[in-house]
């Protein structure tokens, strides 16, 4: 059996390795970080084990834990609370989705310190709301006029943010000349690549579903975000409008690789275009509303998601709220009822389940499930020690 070092490099070899080693550092926090930045492992260990019992072939982001939920701006320039990383998404069993959610609420809890019996009692909280979802056979969205709680209290902060208070904190300099801010998680390019990556991106713009914006790019800059993706291409673009007196936009541009899932899921997936086109159009499924300026680019023969920039921040900091539990089973009640929601959204779609299928589903017991996502628990938490072990000596 190869050991964790083994796995983790052989997975992340073809990854920037500048950027893996700072992964590998945000992995090395805690057991939590550890498993974000390890979805490969844990389909692995999966597919070897076939623990679970069959389920409806569904949609699934394939990443799904409880910091991969968050705000964001639709194309429809409302704000909306939803699943919001589709990097690894693929059709799969229904069952895989829910094993992930539910080791992530273990493994996060234990992390925060929060009681087992207060765990237990959550992720069973989840269970039932995820199943009650799919009985009533209903896609729900959350906005601010939907939602309640610490989600409500996410989406009002970040509808009534001004588009200058996000300028101020991701630039620099006077007005009519900003420049993108280069700090702990944002770093400055080779000129060269920023060249060609500013020409692409203008070109971009005049033409497709950018051609009514009238703007070019003021400056761009590599982004760090996110765990997992940490080692793949990803830039943030600051734009400014050629018609209007300091205006800019904020765009996202990341590098679409292939799922780590695909060697595990026996499943037969649709022809895509490229990796890029697999993780917009299974968002677009998905998701009630996918954010502003969302599509799939070429960019030097690899392909890329372009969207509307969407700051890290805007999720729930489990963090700040791990002593109010009232609160956190609020949130992971919505997390339930939005995983049951995208799967019930996106039924029927080139093999997924119809929604009859998922409403029968919400009638059974999903204990199996439940017993999996305890055991692996335990081999997260043996697989992070092993890592720590390595990680101490300077082997990553």
């Amino acid at each position: 059996m190869p050991t964790i070092y083994e796995r983790l490099t052989a997975f992340n070899k073809n990854r920037l390795p500048d950027m893996v080693k700072l992964k590998y550092r945000a992995m090395s926090v805690n057991a939590f970080y550890f498993f974000r930045g390890t979805c490969h492992l844990f389909y692995e260990d999966l597919y070897a084990a076939n623990p679970l019992p069959s389920s409806p072939v569904t949609w699934i982001c394939g990443d799904l834990h409880i910091e991969n939920f968050g705000s964001f701006k639709g194309n429809n320039k409302q704000v909306y609370f939803d699943l919001n990383d589709f990097d690894e998404a693929l059709l799969a069993p229904s069952a895989w989705e829910t094993a992930r959610m539910l080791t992530s609420i273990l493994i996060a809890f234990d992390s925060l310190e929060i009681k087992e019996d207060e765990a237990l009692k959550t992720v069973q909280l989840f269970l039932n709301s995820y199943l009650s979802t799919l009985r009533n056979g209903k896609a729900i969205s959350m906005d601010p006029r939907t939602a309640d709680g610490m989600v409500q209290t996410l989406l009002t902060t970040v509808e009534k943010r001004k588009p200058k208070e996000l300028l101020k904190k991701f630039t620099q300099g006077k007005k009519g000349n900003l420049r993108l801010l280069a700090d702990a998680r944002h770093f400055a390019i080779d000129e060269s690549l920023k060249k060609e990556l500013t020409q692409f991106i203008n070109d971009v713009i005049k033409g497709g579903n950018y051609g009514q914006y009238d703007y070019k790019v003021q400056d761009c800059i590599f982004r760090l975000a996110g765990t997992g993706s940490v080692g793949v291409k990803r830039y943030v673009f600051l734009l400014k409008s050629m018609n209007t007196k300091n205006k800019y936009l904020l765009l996202d541009m990341k590098q679409a690789l292939s799922s780590s899932l695909q060697p595990y899921v026996k499943i037969k997936q649709p022809g895509w275009g490229s990796e890029a086109e697999r993780v917009l159009a299974v968002q677009q499924r998905m998701e009630n509303v996918f954010p502003a300026l969302l599509s799939a680019v070429i960019f030097k023969d690899e392909p890329f998601v372009l969207k509307h920039l969407q700051p890290t921040d805007d999720r729930i900091n489990f963090e700040m709220i791990k002593d109010r539990i009232d609160d956190i089973d609020k949130v992971i009640n919505d997390m339930a009822i939005l995983t049951a929601s995208a799967q019930l959204r996106s039924g029927g779609r080139q093999g997924s389940a119809i929604a009859d299928e998922l409403i029968a589903y919400g009638g059974n017991n999903l204990d199996e499930i439940l017993k999996y996502a305890l055991n692996y628990t335990k081999q997260v938490k043996k697989d992070y020690k092993e890592f720590m072990v390595g990680y101490k000596k300077g082997k990553y």
